[in-house]
């Protein structure tokens, strides 16, 4: 355990503020959940990911895609890459995705780039291709993206629709 010289007093109510640059460096921002741990005499909290908890479920579920699109997808949650199907699997898994995931997760976007283009889902990889990035939304909040990437061939209504049904169908998981 790191530790960060900070110090805090819990307030009547039992409540403790998390310095402003720790949040930032964690991308903790207001209103997400923390999910708590005691280990021994240890409160450990640590950023709740709602679609982390289904992670098995989203590799099973774009390796089932990945076999009839036969392009690379990649699963997220609000801050990383939690599951790929295809070639790339091994540049992007357990990356960071960057702020312009990021904020297309936010706005709840859907979309699809039908010209060969530049672009980025991580900020470390770049890729030259077409992408089509579906949000997935639960109960109204955005909780992670579906990503279609092709690095040669233009991506079909088809495909498009089929990540847009992979996004609901993860979405569906947590209404169970």
């Amino acid at each position: 355990m790191k530790t960060t010289g900070v110090i805090r007093r819990i307030d009547e109510l039992g409540r403790v503020v998390i310095p402003k640059e720790i949040r930032k460096n964690l991308r903790i921002k207001n209103g997400e959940s923390l999910e708590i741990f005691v280990e021994g005499e240890n409160i450990i909290l640590k950023k709740f990911s709602q679609i982390e908890s289904l992670e098995n479920v989203s590799v099973d579920y774009v390796e089932a895609f990945n076999q009839i699109i036969k392009h690379n997808i990649i699963v997220t949650d609000r801050d990383k890459v939690i599951a790929v199907a295809g070639p790339l699997k091994k540049k992007y898994m357990g990356k960071m995705i960057n702020d312009f995931t990021e904020r297309s997760i936010e706005r709840r976007d859907s979309f699809s780039e039908k010209q060969k283009k530049i672009f980025k889902v991580i900020d470390d990889e770049e890729e030259n291709g077409y992408y089509s990035f579906a949000s997935i939304v639960n109960n109204g909040d955005a909780i992670g993206s579906v990503i279609l990437i092709s690095t040669d061939t233009p991506i079909t209504d088809v495909e498009d629709k089929m990540i847009v049904i992979l996004s609901h169908l993860l979405s569906q998981k947590f209404i169970d």
